[in-house]
């Protein structure tokens, strides 16, 4: 069983800066794509970043040049750098994951951070 655990979220002034980690545990899985997405109040969850296992990096056109997704392999964790934050970045932040657990096909999300920018 594969545990993801969120942190880093927070308050932040427009324009500031925030980082957010996960952090994938567990036993007998193996992780392709792991990437962010955040869904604000009455609007539908959208996708930030993804980072595959060769490092690729895809971003929302939102935050693309503002934001900048990493990933430690071997630590099974990614990170998201997240600058010039704006309002419209307020949402609630979730780290998706997919891949292998137990040789079967595994995608899971975590529980959410919450991310505010406001002066």
């Amino acid at each position: 069983q594969v545990r993801l655990v969120e942190s880093g979220g927070g308050l932040v002034q427009p324009g500031g800066s925030l980082s957010l980690s996960c952090l994938a545990s567990g036993s007998n899985f193996i992780l392709y794509d792991m990437g962010w997405y955040r869904q604000a109040p009455g609007k539908q969850r959208e996708m930030v970043a993804s980072i595959s296992r060769a490092g690729a990096a895809k971003y929302g056109d939102s935050v693309n040049g503002r934001f900048t997704i990493s990933r430690d392999l071997a630590k099974d964790i990614i990170f998201l750098q997240m600058n010039s934050l704006q309002p419209e970045d307020t949402a609630v932040y979730y780290c998706k994951v997919d891949g292998l657990s137990g040789g079967r096909k595994y995608d899971d999300w975590g529980q959410g951070t919450q991310v505010t920018v406001a002066s």
